[in-house]
C-alpha cells in the first residue's frame, strides 16, 4: 500500500492575503514504512515572506529568490503524488495553499477525500489534549530535537512516525515466509521454512541427569 506524507512551508497563513508556498516535502510510505523515494524543493514565491513565517521556517527572501517557481516543478510534484493517499498534519492549511498554486496554473485540485489528516486523527484519539506535531512526538517518544525550525522534509520524517503510532501500527507488518528485495523495497515469496531439530533420547537423559545434579548442588 503506497501513501505519501506531505508538508509545506509558506510565506504566511492565508492564501486570501496572497501568500504562497516556499517549500514542499514528500516522503513515500510503502506498507507504513518510509522508502528512499522523496520529493523536495524550495520555491521562489514571487513575493515577500512575512515576519511571522520567517520566524517559523527561517527562509529569507534572498535565499528563495534564486529557487525555482512552482510552475517549474508542478509536473514532477503531481507525478510523485500521483493521486496517492496523502498523509498531512492540519491538511486544511496545506491543501488551501497547494490548491491555490494548482488553480493559478489551471491544474486539477487535490480533493480532500484522498487525504488523511493526522490532526483530525489525533483530535479523535486524544480529545482535549495538545495535538501539535511537537506534542505528538513527545507523546509517542519520537526524537524531534533536530526540529529547531519548521522544515517540510524534517516535518515529514517526524509525521511518518507519528502517523503509524496514531493508527496503532507501531511495527511494520512482516510476512516471515517472504524475502526482501533491497532494490525494489518489495517482499517476494519463496519457500523458506525453519528446520526443527528434536533432541534424541540420549540427549534427554543427559539433560535430566544434569538437572538432578545441579539441584542437589544448589539446594541440599
Amino acid at each position: 500500500m503506497r501513501e505519501v506524507v506531505l508538508d509545506t512551508e509558506t510565506t504566511g497563513l492565508s492564501v486570501k492575503d496572497g501568500h504562497r508556498i516556499v517549500e514542499i516535502g514528500c516522503i513515500e510510505l510503502e506498507n507504513f514504512m518510509p522508502t528512499s523515494k522523496r520529493f523536495h524543493c524550495y520555491l521562489n514565491p514571487e513575493r515577500k515572506v512575512s515576519e511571522k513565517a520567517l520566524e517559523v521556517h527561517g527562509y529569507t527572501d534572498k535565499f528563495l529568490s534564486g529557487k525555482k517557481k512552482f510552475s517549474d516543478v508542478v509536473d514532477d510534484f503531481l507525478s510523485f503524488i500521483n493521486e496517492t493517499k496523502l498523509i498531512i498534519h492540519n491538511a486544511e492549511f496545506d491543501l488551501s495553499h497547494l490548491n491555490n498554486e494548482l488553480e493559478l496554473l489551471g491544474k486539477k485540485k487535490i480533493i480532500k477525500t484522498n487525504v488523511v489528516d493526522t490532526l483530525e486523527l489525533a483530535r479523535e484519539k486524544f480529545p482535549g489534549s495538545q495535538i501539535s506535531l511537537d506534542a505528538l512526538c513527545k507523546r509517542f517518544r519520537i526524537d524531534n530535537t533536530k526540529r529547531v525550525q519548521h522544515s517540510a522534509l524534517i516535518d515529514c520524517e517526524l509525521l511518518s512516525k507519528v502517523y503509524v503510532n496514531l493508527i496503532d501500527q507501531k511495527e511494520p507488518k512482516l510476512v516471515f515466509n517472504k524475502s526482501f528485495d533491497e532494490n525494489t523495497t518489495i517482499y517476494k515469496k519463496n519457500n523458506y521454512s525453519k528446520k526443527i531439530v528434536k533432541p534424541s533420547s540420549h540427549e534427554l537423559d543427559c539433560h535430566k541427569n544434569f538437572l538432578k545434579t545441579e539441584l542437589k548442588k544448589n539446594y541440599y
